[in-house]
């Protein structure tokens, strides 16, 4: 009988077992990474004692505390609410101060279940088989913790925000994945009961009405967990002259629109992108099927431009005194514990005989599956070479302040042109170009596009 074609026999793994032993610096490598995290084991020392948390522009004030999202994917919440803060810090006087991530978590619970269901429906009446790659793409993950740049938008102008003394932390939401168990679980059930109920030519009406009876329990799921966010709220505080002061009873909309908005206005952001993969041109803009999170809010917009102009813009915002929001697949090239995110932060040859993680080019990651942009987190200084280019950026992460600087990371150009895929940017600051994009009819991406990844 003929052997089949692929399989690996005794013959061949025998082979690879004493090609391994032949050479003892294996050996070596197995002893140390079968005992430590193995990219610890390769950081390269020499990258480590050379990079320093020293910067050329800083914003005038970075924000106190270090913030954490605990065991929860709001990234994407703590690093807007960590840039919003900075201005509204220094216009109320104040020495350390976090809006509160629960609040914006709640209402984002709400609306993205609502958002699903009504993509559960958008799918069905346009044809879409239960089969088909879209739906099946919905249904594998109907809710999760992460988000985009213009989910935070939807959220502060339809709610507002609300300092995280009014309301606090819960168990849930710094540890969200027993409730998003929850709610994924009845959200697959109320998405067979939509296409169920459409199937047997219910009205508009009826199919509203079904909707409105499941957000009743989808609502009362997540109240029980997050807890509710009062309708309005007294905020008490003393400022660094230690003087007491007073806001409210204030709604968190009428809060963001009077002390929040005439500092930081989320609708004078706009959101660029890099993407070179060659089916999307730089200079269009795009958008995602069926990525969101409220309905009736304004849809996912990307304007994909080369990361020398992101990276440009995000250094010309930081010497304006404003931190930036960006994107990024932060695991790649990463030291967590001393901070550094650079290409040469691991020696994968020295340890395994071969490199990881940069063998393909940004494009190519992209479309194998092997990159995404997976977090959010914030700039807040930069510095330059001698010939006038970046060289590298400080990072304002929302893991603690056990890492890095204090919870600081170093982030260098190198790795801005690999890793970095997104960057929000003040208009002002825009090219009037590059601002005439958004004019254009986004190309719509399929659901399951990379760029439609939610940053955790």
């Amino acid at each position: 009988m003929a052997a089949t074609a692929g399989v690996l026999t005794k013959e061949l793994l025998s082979q690879m077992r004493s090609k391994f032993y032949a050479e003892s610096r294996n050996l070596q490598a197995q002893n140390v990474c079968s005992r430590i995290d193995p990219l610890e084991a390769c950081l390269s020392r020499s990258t480590a004692q050379a990079t320093n948390h020293v910067f050329q522009h800083k914003i005038e004030t970075e924000g106190k505390p270090v913030t954490n999202q605990k065991h929860s994917g709001r990234c994407w919440l703590f690093a807007a609410l960590n840039v919003i803060r900075v201005p509204f810090i220094k216009q109320h006087n104040l020495e350390e101060f976090e809006f509160s991530q629960n609040y914006l978590f709640f209402w984002d619970k709400i609306e993205r279940s609502n958002y699903f269901l009504h993509n559960i429906v958008k799918t069905a009446k346009r044809g879409d088989a239960l089969e088909s790659r879209t739906v099946n793409f919905l249904l594998q993950d109907p809710i999760n913790d992460g988000g985009q740049w213009d989910m935070v938008t939807n959220l502060i102008n339809r709610y507002g925000l609300m300092p995280k003394a009014c309301f606090p932390e819960s168990y849930c939401c710094e540890n969200s994945v027993r409730l998003n168990i929850i709610l994924k679980s009845k959200l697959r059930e109320y998405a067979h009961a939509l296409r169920t109920l459409i199937d047997s030519g219910a009205s508009d009406e009826q199919i509203q009405q079904r909707i409105n009876e499941q957000m009743t329990v989808i609502y009362r799921i997540v109240a029980i967990c997050l807890g509710i966010p009062p309708e309005t709220f007294n905020w008490e505080y003393y400022d660094k002259s230690k003087n007491y002061n007073s806001v409210g009873p204030i709604t968190g909309l009428d809060f963001y629109e009077k002390y929040v908005k005439p500092y930081f206005d989320v609708n004078e952001k706009v959101c660029l992108v890099t993407d070179p993969r060659s089916t999307n041109p730089y200079g269009k803009v795009y958008t995602v099927d069926c990525l969101g999170n409220v309905v009736g809010g304004r849809a996912t917009i990307y304007n994909n431009q080369p990361p020398e102009l992101l990276m440009k813009l995000c250094a010309e915002s930081i010497k304006n005194n404003e931190p930036v929001w960006f994107g990024c697949e932060v695991s790649k090239r990463f030291s967590a514990k001393a901070g550094i995110q650079d290409l040469k932060a691991h020696d994968f040859e020295l340890m395994f005989g071969t490199d990881v993680q940069v063998t393909l080019t940004k494009a190519e990651r992209l479309l194998y599956g092997e990159s995404s942009m997976s977090h959010a987190m914030a700039f807040t200084a930069v510095s330059y070479n001698k010939d006038g280019s970046i060289s590298k950026f400080r990072v304002e992460n929302s893991w603690g302040d056990d890492r890095g600087d204090k919870g600081y990371l170093v982030l260098t150009a190198d790795w801005f042109h690999e890793f970095v895929f997104e960057a929000v940017i003040d208009k002002k600051l825009v090219p009037a170009d590059v601002l005439a994009a958004f004019d254009q009819e986004p190309i719509v991406l399929p659901a399951w596009d990379p760029m439609g990844t939610l940053a955790q």
